[in-house]
């Protein structure tokens, strides 16, 4: 039987059902929030649908433990003052919410027109997102926060694995540490890229769990680079934006690539 929205919807209830929690359902945009103890999760059923499509149960098994993580993670009350060693940044699309639903403003810094840098404490499977009440309460400039952030992020393992498509060199980093994307802010790493690319450094941050950096030497290389983005960025559960980068002198710059063609796999 073909998997349809409503019955993700009725599935993922059933798997997430739990005393003190709710459901609703947005018709209107195939979405399912779950609420528990004031905080909430809103999952895209299309977005899911397409990983379950390729994934199987697998993919219901990752969306239960994420909004169960993340449900236990904002209802606790980490202290900032004692946490600055667990401290991380994460990407966010220009659009994810400058605010908790109480109103309190999270830390965020200017990455680009695209994505947002919030910062947030680790608490091994899930963290917990780090307000500007929270950094006033334990004492610590945005400065400090950031400084430790970039540390942290900065010493993280990169892997990486590569894909070559008519000439064009992909490589994509997946630790699924949570921290991927954010693993463009290593300024040091992206300049080891940069020095081995022979033509145009592109890169691609279309959820939180993967980062693609691409080197592009033909125009299929640029549909490639489209249409993957498009396919990750759908399929994520926290997407981020589906417009690559140019990279050039330390700066990204987004950039519209009108796919012309499917690519061969």
């Amino acid at each position: 039987m073909k998997m349809t929205t409503l019955l993700m919807k009725t599935k993922l209830e059933q798997l997430l059902q739990k005393q003190n929690r709710s459901f609703s359902f947005n018709r209107e945009k195939d979405q399912l929030t779950v609420r528990e103890n004031g905080g909430q999760i809103t999952l895209s059923l299309p977005q899911i649908i397409a990983r379950y499509e390729e994934e199987g149960e697998n993919a219901v098994t990752k969306i239960s433990y994420y909004v169960n993580e993340g449900l236990r993670a904002s209802s606790a009350k980490p202290n900032l003052s004692k946490s600055l060693s667990a401290v991380f940044p994460v990407i966010r699309a220009s659009s994810f919410p400058k605010q908790t639903k109480a109103g309190e403003t999270f830390l965020t810094s200017e990455h680009t027109a695209e994505t947002t840098i919030y910062y947030v404490i680790d608490q091994g499977q899930s963290y917990h997102f780090i307000t500007e009440t929270m950094r006033e309460q334990a004492g610590f400039t945005q400065e400090q926060i950031e400084q430790a952030a970039l540390k942290h992020v900065n010493v993280l393992p990169v892997i990486l694995n590569e894909d070559t498509v008519s000439q064009n060199r992909f490589y994509f980093l997946r630790a699924n540490d949570g921290y991927d994307a954010s693993r463009v802010l290593n300024l040091e790493f992206l300049a080891e890229m940069r020095a081995k690319i022979n033509g145009e450094m592109v890169l691609s941050i279309p959820h939180q769990d993967v980062l693609i950096i691409a080197d592009i030497q033909n125009e299929t290389g640029y549909d490639v680079m489209a249409h993957m983005t498009m396919k990750f960025f759908a399929e994520g559960l926290v997407p981020v934006t589906s417009l690559p980068f140019v990279y050039n002198d330390g700066k990204l710059e987004p950039i519209f690539i009108m796919a012309k063609n499917q690519p061969k796999e």
